[in-house]
């Protein structure tokens, strides 16, 4: 008597390093997470980069339908047999963006750099700069440009990076976001925000400026 079965590709996932998290986590909503120099925290976002930190392993999507055995000794394709095992390697690491990075703290890094990944038509990010107060000079703000600030879109895409910022409030290590007029804090909205209107400004904690060996993730 025949016997069925169906051999289908099984799915692998494997984190070297760091947190793991899905790939699909590079979506506007997803959480990146930085690799603190030594002497910042929290130790979960802390990554090595003397070990292998910032790829995750997963299973290619089968090339061929699952293979029927109809008899005992049957056999499948030869292709088929490697569709389920075969890996590939995703980089989990965030590349630099568009905004200078000289002189900037590594969570205002990290802020940058994901911005940037989450917002491509963003082509304009301060940082760095002379300034009265603080922020600036020492690396804890951006000032992400928006095109055409005033017009619908713009507006639009000012909010979108502003809600953002707040919903990756701890890995960010936001302290606040001003945008129209408005300043923004983790806890909500604070009232006046002094202008703002072409860009989003956006200040962090900072966490300490880097060594030089930091790896920062998705």
């Amino acid at each position: 008597m025949g016997v069925a079965a169906i051999i289908a590709p099984a799915a692998v996932l494997f984190a070297v390093g760091g947190d793991a998290h899905s790939p699909a986590e590079t979506s506007r909503d997803a959480e990146p997470v930085v690799a603190e120099p030594v002497f910042a925290a929290p130790v979960a976002d802390h990554v090595e980069t003397a070990e292998p930190c910032c790829v995750e392993l997963v299973a290619a999507p089968p090339t061929a339908p699952p293979f029927i055995v109809e008899e005992p000794d049957a056999t499948p394709p030869p292709g088929q047999v490697f569709a389920a095992s075969r890996l590939r390697i995703v980089d989990r690491s965030l590349p630099a963006g568009v905004a200078p990075e000289h002189g900037l703290q590594v969570k205002t890094i990290l802020t940058a750099r994901a911005i940037s990944e989450a917002f491509p038509e963003i082509s304009n990010i301060g940082g760095v700069r002379p300034d009265s107060l603080r922020w600036h000079p020492n690396g804890l703000a951006l000032d992400v440009m928006i095109p055409n600030p005033t017009s619908t879109a713009g507006i639009a895409l000012g909010n979108e990076i502003v809600w953002y910022a707040l919903r990756n409030a701890k890995r960010f290590g936001l302290q606040d976001v001003i945008w129209r007029g408005v300043y923004y804090t983790p806890d909500g909205a604070k009232g006046s925000g002094h202008g703002h209107y072409d860009h989003v400004h956006i200040t962090t904690i900072g966490g300490g400026y880097p060594a030089g060996d930091e790896v920062y993730l998705r």
